[in-house]
């Protein structure tokens, strides 16, 4: 089964207010309206794109390490995947999907970083919820989000929504300000060059891992 399919699948059980989330349809209602006034004002348009050059940054990992995507692409091309936590069930699965095709990226030098907003700790919960075998990054205020145009705020409605549902962002983010990255997925090249680039304001909706190889091939070669 596609990740997009397991998506699609749990969207279907979620909406239907399925245990264990027993949501009215409310709910969904001001879900799906956020998501259309995201999509429609643009910002995932704005976002940067294959060609343009990368931001550099440093962020810890979950223990604290800290990781500069310099040092990272002096090994070879690198694949971030930009996510919004661990309390996201559509990133979890996105994540255990990009934990499936690490073979393949390794087997093409490529190194691949996830990157969320969220605290150390809720990053420590997702490396061992999903079984990860590489670093999720700490991206404090959503800054590095910002640089790559995913930083978006949460709409008022939509923050009482989630304070409703016991989802404290500032909690688990250790941040006041209510953003968000839109999910996004970058393969860089190692001459910062971005290769491939897919931003999706319909945080439902991803590609598929594979989708990113042949960009690494590329990149592998431009390299070698």
């Amino acid at each position: 089964m596609t990740l997009q399919a397991k998506l699609d699948a749990f969207k279907a059980d979620f909406e239907a207010g399925k245990p264990p989330y027993n949501v009215p349809p409310t709910v969904i209602e001001t879900m799906h309206r956020a998501t259309a006034e995201l999509i429609a004002s643009g910002a995932a348009d704005r976002a940067l794109r294959a060609g343009d050059m990368a931001p550099s940054f440093q962020l810890a990992d979950a223990s604290g390490q800290i990781h500069a995507s310099a040092d990272l692409l002096a090994k070879g091309p690198l694949v971030i995947s930009f996510y919004r936590g661990v309390w996201c069930p559509y990133c979890n699965m996105e994540l255990q999907a990009l934990q499936d095709a690490l073979p393949s990226f390794d087997a093409l030098g490529a190194s691949l970083v996830a990157v969320s907003p969220q605290t150390a700790a809720n990053s420590r919960k997702s490396v061992t919820k999903n079984a990860l075998g590489f670093p999720i990054l700490v991206d404090p205020h959503n800054d590095v989000a910002a640089a790559f145009g995913l930083r978006f705020a949460l709409p008022d409605y939509l923050v009482d929504l989630y304070k409703a549902l016991k989802n404290d962002l500032p909690a688990f983010n250790g941040d006041p300000s209510w953003t968000l990255p839109m999910p996004a997925r970058f393969v860089i090249g190692q001459d910062e060059t971005i290769l491939y680039a897919e931003v999706n304001p319909d945080y439902t909706r991803r590609p598929e891992a594979a989708d990113m190889l042949p960009a690494i091939r590329r990149a592998a070669l431009l390299s070698a």
